[in-house]
């Protein structure tokens, strides 16, 4: 198998103690010469639907290679480990979904990790991204073939998390929220596609329903469309439509978690 040297990282461990510190230092001391992208470490602790999102939205701009996520509070219990092969690139990660919205295609592989020669020992039982995850992941970066981690298994079968709400029809465009960014920004399964089928333009006013709540909002193409503090719609570099208040904080003024229901449509 041709080495994968790139290995990124996605995990709810912080930035406050060494938990990363020490899976980078597992990796390179077994795959010296990997290259270690540090996806994201500040997901909210245990938040698997946020983890998954922020790993499908990034991967498609990463090189090829060992993408580990580790959003896992199920550590320790009969949960999976698993590696799921897809193309040049090999997701490791608990088969608890947080690899499901990233790893998805009609040709994926699948397997348990169950080589426990390829673990550090002894394995704690509450870090296994540290003991299980990043050692199987730098083996497969130093060019270890995927289906010797250990037993293959039946895709079908792995942990997926339901797909966030969509739905269009006529003249208005149904979601959830997906995730909330640091600056606040409130990201939606809504996409500016679906925006467009629904005859919405740049610089028009929709009317954004939030529970029993209806709001006037102006879609712009950024931030600064709108004066400071107000509000605005605008598609994301994900392709996705986004609630944010210019310079402020959307999800605080809204009160909108991820999973809340939003509609939109043209105002009238």
């Amino acid at each position: 198998m041709t080495p994968k040297h790139c290995v990124t990282l996605l995990t709810d461990y912080g930035l406050e103690d060494g938990f990363v510190a020490a899976c980078h230092g597992v990796i390179a001391s077994i795959c010296p010469p990997a290259r270690i992208i540090d996806i994201t470490h500040l997901v909210p602790p245990g938040d698997v639907r946020r983890g998954a999102a922020v790993m499908a939205q990034t991967v498609p701009y990463l090189p090829a290679g060992v993408h580990v996520a580790v959003i896992d509070p199920g550590v320790g219990t009969r949960r999976r480990a698993v590696a799921v092969a897809v193309g040049d690139r090999v997701f490791v990660g608990p088969d608890n979904g947080v690899l499901s919205w990233a790893a998805t295609d009609e040709e994926i592989r699948a397997f348990e990790l169950t080589d426990r020669g390829l673990w550090l020992d002894p394995v704690s039982a509450t870090f296994h991204g540290r003991d299980i995850f990043s050692p199987v992941a730098a083996h497969i970066a130093a060019g270890r073939e995927v289906a010797t981690v250990g037993e293959e298994i039946d895709p079908a079968g792995l942990v997926r998390l339901p797909p966030p709400a969509r739905n269009v029809r006529d003249d208005m465009a149904e979601g959830e929220v997906v995730t909330v960014d640091r600056f606040g920004n409130v990201q939606l399964s809504v996409t500016g596609a679906d925006l467009d089928r629904i005859g919405a333009r740049y610089g028009e006013a929709l009317t954004v329903t939030l529970g029993r709540h209806s709001r006037r909002v102006s879609y712009g193409e950024t931030f600064g469309s709108v004066p400071p503090g107000e509000l605005v719609a605008y598609t994301d570099a994900a392709g996705q439509v986004a609630l944010a208040v210019n310079s402020g904080n959307a999800a605080q003024r809204l009160g909108l978690p991820p999973g809340a229901h939003v509609r939109i449509a043209i105002a009238t």
